[in-house]
């Protein structure tokens, strides 16, 4: 494969992991264009870049979804290639074409392999034939009712209900037996159908409690694959991740390697070339089972990038350009522990309801150790029309104990004001006896968090002692009425009102 440059990068996304790119590339002497809607105009990414360039009005069907606009504006500014970060268009297999067709490079995997790892029915199809462990379950998608509930009973309840297009929990139904099935199977497929327009589904066993362990993979057009170890992305709430950390507490260098090596062969299947991160259940046995790829950088990339030293958006870049991969296997090692924080505008004390405003505050930590990836500043607004993250805190230490430590001091540090967000919910997870010892799942935030944890400690114990008196209050108000009944029945049952008031009944 011949060797190109890439000159000029057009980064067809927003937000914090925009700016992100257009770091790399600016350290690798690459010049950068923006794109952006009416509610970006402003933007801190917009700013950053050598170049920006109108999309259109901020709902992303009108702007940042537009990928032959797009196209036109790398053909009219001579642009070499586009990246396009997580999210938007950065797994539509027609995108990628498209750039191909017109000489730009795209900055990812081939539109084969986001098809065929887009499919959760083909992907498992794909990775079975090289071995890879799957959760029982079918391996072609179905829409007969009738059928798939046939399919169920023969797996045996729970089982999970996903569309095959699926993703981010839409499309997804737990059904704990058969009288329950139809309804939920028909629930899932409507809404497959009108979240990706495909309503078949594919049933597997229902893993009840599993973590979320995912391998971190990078791939060139050389036939080289290496896995970047794991991250535990357990911590979620509506099937999204809160808090992620690699690497993980519970994963011994045997089982590291039988999970890495496995990813390596979806690769294999995939014939993926770029970043791309191999999603695994893991259960309470330690048994690990395939449950999807992600053909694109992952949020939670930079937990990698501070446990390998590596700068994966380079690596992304060079491979685009031609080139091998800088590392091998056997140079890879894990340098200590690093944890991460999505720092959303969300109120966690109310069912993490998504909250909007302006920052009226908004200062971010610093120090050894501590990275902060956003694109937000003071009076800056968040937009209703796309994702809510404000920010990712990221934190490294030598060992996972030092990086909790670290990770509780930086969010004491943070000050944002003006919305609701996940900061306080992060130092509560820190505190959390169960994330400290490793012992959580994907359960966590069900299991163990109620949003009267996040009251400050004195309204907190101001409550626990208003409840404590309202009880007392009312414990003596019932024994005073009892005792005030009994007084009262026993004197009236010896006088002629209380036989005469009787015999009236």
């Amino acid at each position: 494969m011949s060797i190109k440059t890439i000159k000029k990068v057009l980064v067809a996304n927003r937000g914090e992991i925009a700016i992100r790119v257009m770091r790399t590339c600016r350290e690798m002497g690459i010049k950068t264009v923006a794109v952006y809607s009416d509610a970006d105009r402003n933007a801190l990414h917009v700013r950053y870049a050598d170049e920006a360039y109108y999309l259109g009005p901020p709902p992303s069907r009108e702007s940042y979804l537009l990928g032959d606009k797009i196209i036109d504006i790398c053909k009219a500014h001579q642009v070499d290639a586009v990246h396009p970060g997580y999210g938007f268009l950065s797994e539509r297999s027609e995108f990628a074409n498209a750039l191909t067709q017109n000489g730009i490079t795209f900055i990812g995997p081939s539109a084969h392999s986001m098809d065929l790892m887009g499919s959760k029915i083909a992907s498992k199809q794909a990775v079975a034939d090289f071995g890879v462990p799957l959760v029982p379950g079918l391996k072609e998608a179905i829409v007969d009712v009738e059928a798939a509930k046939i399919v169920a009973s023969e797996i045996g309840f729970p089982v999970l209900i996903k569309a095959s297009a699926g993703g981010g929990g839409k499309g997804m139904r737990i059904v704990n037996n058969v009288e329950e099935f139809e309804s939920q199977m028909k629930m899932a497929q409507s809404e497959a159908l009108s979240s990706f327009g495909d309503d078949s589904v594919f049933i597997e066993k229902y893993v009840a409690a599993p973590r979320h362990i995912e391998i971190q993979l990078m791939a060139d057009n050389h036939g080289n694959v290496c896995y970047l170890f794991e991250r535990d992305c357990s911590i979620q709430r509506r099937h999204q991740k809160l808090v992620e950390e690699a690497p993980s507490a519970v994963l011994s260098p045997e089982l590291r390697k039988q999970m890495g090596e496995a990813a390596v062969n979806v690769a294999k299947a995939a014939k993926y070339s770029g970043a791309g991160t191999v999603e695994f259940l893991l259960d309470e046995k330690l048994n690990f089972y395939f449950l999807e790829m992600n053909t694109r950088l992952q949020v939670e990339h930079p937990v990698t990038e501070l446990i390998t030293g590596l700068d994966l958006v380079k690596e992304q870049i060079r491979v685009a350009e031609g080139h091998p991969l800088s590392f091998t296997q056997e140079d890879l090692t894990i340098n200590g522990h690093a944890l991460e924080l999505r720092i959303c505008a969300e109120d966690p004390s109310n069912g993490f309801l998504p909250d909007i405003g302006t920052l009226t505050t908004y200062r971010v930590p610093q120090g050894p150790g501590i990275r902060v990836d956003d694109c937000m500043e003071e009076g800056m607004e968040i937009p209703i029309y796309y994702d809510n993250m404000i920010a990712k805190l990221i934190v490294w230490a030598d060992t996972r104990e030092n990086a909790i430590l670290k990770m509780k001091r930086a969010i004491s540090e943070y000050k944002i004001s003006g919305v609701a967000n996940t900061l306080q919910f992060g130092s509560w997870v820190m505190d959390n006896e169960h994330f400290i010892k490793g012992n959580f799942d994907t359960k966590f935030i069900d299991n163990y968090f109620k949003p009267e944890y996040l009251l400050p400690e004195s309204n907190q114990i101001l409550e626990e002692a208003l409840a404590i008196v309202a009880t007392h209050v009312f414990s003596q108000k019932k024994q005073a009425t009892q005792a005030i009944n009994n007084n009262n029945t026993s004197s009236d049952k010896s006088s002629d009102w209380y036989q005469n008031r009787r015999s009236l009944r």
